[in-house]
């Protein structure tokens, strides 16, 4: 069986080491966390996405190590990066941890054969290009392969992608990663084969696409509220256009999580850098805050202070456990500090999270 390398084994690297153990490979997975490589070893590894703790119990052909050396001494061609880039207070993104894997695999030395990088996380625009040249000197080539993967349904996404977006500096590597997903994936996306660069923006350029079209909606959805017209009803024939489709096209609370807001900033930063001003990424994120601001208004003035409001669901996106950039959360956060009983039923593990961060705001009750 062929061996495929995952460096990373958090919540998107398991999912992608599971989806291709399924498919057939032998996966050899690297973490620096020791209780996950345990936990995923003995097959106690627990996670509140779906499928995960299923394939794994499954899962013949998985190994976890807290060595990348076991990894770049395999006979595994294909090396997948999955580790986190968080966003840095000048919104770009951080690769310091993808930095830390670089200087292991120098550290290594020259491979006799050569093997194919494929980062797998965000990255800002250029990234890949930067590195390219050292990792050639020691026999790696680079390729960039975001995914488009939603909270809560990563290995189900994974399986059915509507685009498989290939970054490549050489079609023969492009091809071997094209080869991999024709076997992973259970419909027929299509695949956009192209320049590091020019995926590096794709991916970014997508998810803003994707805020804009939510802030958009909202707004028509707040103007409809207050012409006291319907708004669920307008959003649904707009989106019946195929030219808008209705997608994302709906009227709720604004867009947050890991991924949007950071994205929409990370794109604007880079327009920046290169003298072009994205003001469609600067309105997008002003929009959702009038959002934001108009839906605690109207809840204002619908609840009086003391009678209780009810949050079934506070995380970005019901289903989760993801609090990051919850317009709900930040609702919630902002009418109990101005004294109204905020009553909150989620998960236990949101529970937990919300009395660590906001001891004693809300009454909290956990959702079996």
């Amino acid at each position: 069986m062929e061996e495929i390398g995952v460096i990373g084994l958090g919540r998107l690297g398991i999912c992608l080491a599971l989806n291709l153990e399924k498919t057939g490979y032998v996966v050899l997975g690297y973490d620096i966390s020791t209780d996950c490589v345990d936990a995923i070893n003995n097959k106690s590894f627990k996670s509140s996405e779906p499928l995960v703790e299923e394939y794994l119990k499954r899962a013949s052909h998985l190994i976890a190590t807290t060595s990348i050396t076991t990894i770049l001494k395999s006979d595994a061609e294909i090396i997948f990066i999955v580790v986190p880039t968080p966003s840095l207070p000048s919104n770009e993104y951080s690769h310091r941890a993808i930095d830390e894997i670089l200087l292991q695999l120098q550290a290594f030395g020259i491979q006799k054969k050569t093997k194919h990088i494929v980062i797998n996380s965000t990255v800002m625009p250029g990234y890949c290009d930067s590195i390219k040249n050292s990792l050639a000197e020691l026999n790696y080539t680079v390729s960039y392969n975001p995914e488009f993967i939603a909270q809560g349904s990563i290995i189900e996404d994974q399986q059915y992608p509507d685009q498989v977006l290939i970054g490549e500096t050489e079609k023969e590597v492009g091809d071997k990663i094209e080869s991999i997903y024709h076997k992973l994936c259970k419909n027929k996306p299509r695949y956009c084969r192209m320049s590091l660069i020019s995926a590096e923006i794709t991916k970014l350029a997508t998810n803003c696409f994707l805020t804009t079209k939510i802030a958009f909606a909202n707004a028509i959805g707040d103007i409809a509220t207050k012409a006291n017209a319907e708004p669920d009803k307008i959003l649904n024939a707009i989106g019946a256009d195929s030219r808008i489709g209705e997608k994302y096209f709906k009227y709720g609370f604004g867009y947050g999580g890991p991924c949007f807001p950071r994205d929409n900033k990370a794109f604007k930063h880079f327009a920046d850098k290169i003298n072009y001003p994205m003001c469609l990424a600067h309105s997008t994120d002003e929009a959702n805050q009038l959002h934001a601001d108009f839906i605690e208004n109207s809840w204002k003035e619908r609840y009086s202070l003391d009678s209780p409001i009810v949050f079934d669901s506070v995380t970005y996106k019901k289903g989760t456990d993801i609090i990051e950039e919850s317009q709900q959360l930040k609702l919630a956060v902002s009418l109990a500090r101005q004294g109204y009983n905020i009553v909150i039923k989620e998960s236990k593990k949101v529970v937990e999270q919300l009395s660590q961060h906001y001891p004693n705001l809300f009454s909290l009750q956990i959702n079996e």
